[in-house]
């Protein structure tokens, strides 16, 4: 059997809710993206993220159907859980930093997978939102208060790989602060909270709260 954590990433202010994220902290155990690929499909998280080296910081990550160079809400907790002021993924170096209970990491927009930002003209509009049918992948969006900067979203990722909803998406929301140029807090989700903002030099800083989910049965992923 192959051992994993799992963590809720972008926990709301009172530690609600947040993404759940796969971690299989020996990732030298399997070393085959084919079977990292079948772990993360079996677990079923929107990521899993396999930590080939944790002094080093090096992951990998993957969704139920693909892998991704660079993904938010695997950086977060992985940068949580291990304790590193960087990370090494596929797209590049990823920065660290930790403030007020925040995990927080610095990425470029463009190593972000590519994401539909769809605007919506009320918080209420995005929340009664259907799920759309898969072939896009759509951030939807509304300002809650355009002067404080905060913002209302939800992502359906369209895969059509069984995540049709992301609770949290870093991704998503750092090509949003990218686009819009300042600092946000972003509600997504059942109430998951983002926290973004630029960074000298093009980058983009995403973070939020880290906590340990709740034990699950054994049994996990085979290896």
């Amino acid at each position: 059997m192959t051992g994993y954590e799992v963590l809720r990433v972008f926990c709301g202010p009172e530690g609600e809710h947040g993404n759940e994220l796969g971690v299989v902290r020996d990732g030298a155990a399997v070393p085959e993206r084919a079977d990292r690929q079948r772990i993360a499909r079996e677990l079923g998280f929107s990521e899993t993220v396999f930590v080939d080296d944790p002094e080093r910081g090096a992951i990998d990550i993957y969704t139920p159907s693909v892998r991704l160079p660079f993904a938010g809400h695997p950086c977060v907790g992985a940068a949580w859980l291990l304790g590193v002021d960087r990370l090494v993924t596929a797209a590049g170096a990823v920065g660290v930093r930790r403030a007020d209970g925040l995990t927080l990491i610095e990425a470029r927009p463009e190593w972000a997978p590519g994401r539909t930002l769809r605007q919506y003209g009320s918080a209420a509009e995005v929340e009664a939102l259907e799920v759309p049918p898969p072939g896009e992948w759509i951030y939807a969006w509304a300002w809650q208060d355009e002067a404080a900067g905060t913002v209302r979203a939800r992502a359906f990722p369209g895969r059509g790989d069984g995540i049709d909803e992301d609770e949290a998406t870093g991704a998503a929301a750092l090509l949003l602060t990218a686009e819009l140029g300042r600092t946000l807090t972003v509600t997504q989700g059942r109430g998951s909270q983002l926290m973004t903002g630029p960074r000298p030099g093009g980058l983009i800083e995403v973070g939020g709260r880290v906590l340990p989910a709740p034990a699950r049965p054994t049994g996990g992923a085979a290896s």
